[in-house]
């Protein structure tokens, strides 16, 4: 399972909080049990930052969280450097693939912790806000919607739905919502502009899989255009 954590934060302190984060915050919660998938910027807000950090199951996350945040120190040293930048950090999702290959398949090995130099890879996030049942539209995505972005260009490289387990750690609220993210990784900035243009130009979406798509939602979706920070392992 995976969080997708959107962080709300103070006017210009979103790098301080990403040096603190990449220097102080990777290696200290994955000692603990966890595994820190991604960090971002949001390159439509400048006061967004947006993470993702991995679990094996309900039981390892509730006590790696503990760990960390209850009885760790690096967190007690830390946090009121990271609050300070912080405005709002509730906007988290628990999410659980949505089949047995669609999750993040992450290796090789992190830039160090004094890294600065900025990947040229962009992300592309896309969550989808539900009106039918979870795994029925699962069965759509890969029948209608995954072919037309792969033929534009974004393959998606993961796809989540909600994970309905009750939240265990109760400093940390969970939204509880029923979505289907998929995520998509492109070359460079360009690459993605490049299909986003062609998806707004193929007949195919507009004409058929986009109404069948709006048909199964409760809302427009959220798009998140996302640039990994020099420690990202996601990249």
């Amino acid at each position: 399972m995976v969080e997708l954590r959107q962080y709300t934060l103070r006017p210009g302190t979103r790098d301080v909080l990403i040096e603190l984060f990449d220097g102080e915050l990777v290696e200290t919660q994955e000692a603990v049990g966890m595994r820190i998938v991604a960090q971002f910027r949001d390159e439509d807000d400048p006061d967004r930052f947006v993470w993702m950090r991995a679990f094996p199951d309900m039981a390892a996350r509730g006590a790696a969280l503990n760990a960390f945040y209850i009885a760790g120190a690096a967190w007690r040293t830390h946090a009121p450097a990271a609050r300070a930048t912080m405005v709002d950090t509730t906007d988290a999702l628990l999410l659980q693939p949505a089949s047995a290959t669609s999750g993040f398949v992450v290796s090789g090995t992190r830039p160090g912790v004094h890294a600065t130099d900025l990947p040229e890879s962009r992300v592309l996030a896309t969550v989808y806000y539900l009106d039918t049942p979870k795994e029925e539209f699962a069965e759509f995505f890969d029948a209608r919607v995954r072919p037309v972005l792969a033929a534009t260009g974004a393959p998606p490289i993961a796809c989540y739905l909600t994970d309905p387990t009750p939240n265990t750690f109760a400093p940390l609220p969970i939204r509880e919502e029923n979505v289907f993210v998929w995520f998509a990784l492109f070359d460079n900035a360009d690459r993605r502009t490049a299909h986003l243009d062609q998806l707004a130009a193929a007949e195919v979406w507009h004409t058929e899989v986009q109404p069948e798509l709006a048909e199964r939602l409760s809302g427009p979706p959220e798009q998140l255009r996302l640039a990994p920070t020099a420690r990202s392992m996601l990249r």
